[in-house]
């Protein structure tokens, strides 16, 4: 029965590919109906100054819970009011005036990461411009190197700008290959799936391929 299976497979393989083209284009086509998306990436370094006597892994590790908070700051509605209110050329008209839709756009905008046993916190801000993801993120690198120190309750905080932010060449989301790759990869699965229950009902039924 086995080989039977595999018989069909191997008859049947042009019928996957087909599958597997064709969920491919369409993944590449749903892409498309989002908006192109270009990348703004930076990385801060936080330290603690107080503990600048202790062992570098306490260190690092302090570090870690500060940038861990100030990772979930930066989506909050007071973080992005300082944003806005920092003199940048920030394009404003884009975000909705109704709160809840505002705070949903923000969120979508920025993707933040704590890099472990580093002490750094890595932003991204996502734009249909290029420009404006620059200017955002230079924002958030000010407010955060300026005021960064008020949502942790104290001034020991030393937060630093390392990598100055880094816009993407071409649009990064949505991400036109994974999108494609993985509806290649369905594909397969489907196009599989519909040989082998041709099979199934051949040997069961004795219904022609």
């Amino acid at each position: 029965m086995e080989s039977h299976y595999l018989y069909s497979l191997a008859r049947g393989w042009k019928q996957v590919l087909a599958f597997a083209l064709v969920t491919a284009v369409a993944g590449m086509g749903i892409s498309f109906l989002f908006p192109l998306q270009y990348s703004s990436s930076m990385r801060m370094l936080i330290i603690q100054k107080e503990l600048n006597g202790v062992d570098p892994y306490t260190a690092i590790k302090a570090s870690e819970r500060i940038s861990d908070n100030l990772a979930q700051i930066v989506y909050t509605t007071s973080f992005f009011d300082k944003v806005m209110g920092a003199k940048f050329n920030i394009d404003q008209s884009v975000f909705k005036t109704e709160e809840s839709k505002k705070r949903k756009q923000w969120r979508d905008m920025i993707e933040t990461r704590v890099i472990r046993d580093s002490g750094m916190l890595s932003v991204t801000v996502y734009h249909t411009d290029p420009k404006q993801a620059e200017q955002i993120s230079r924002a958030i690198a000010f407010v955060l190197t300026t005021d960064g120190w008020q949502y942790i309750g104290g001034g020991s905080l030393d937060i630093k700008l390392v990598d100055e932010p880094l816009v993407s060449r071409y649009p990064v989301r949505p991400n036109v290959p994974a999108n494609a790759f993985m509806g290649f990869i369905l594909g397969i699965i489907a196009g599989t799936g519909y040989v082998l229950l041709g099979a199934r009902r051949h040997s069961v039924f004795g219904v022609p391929q």
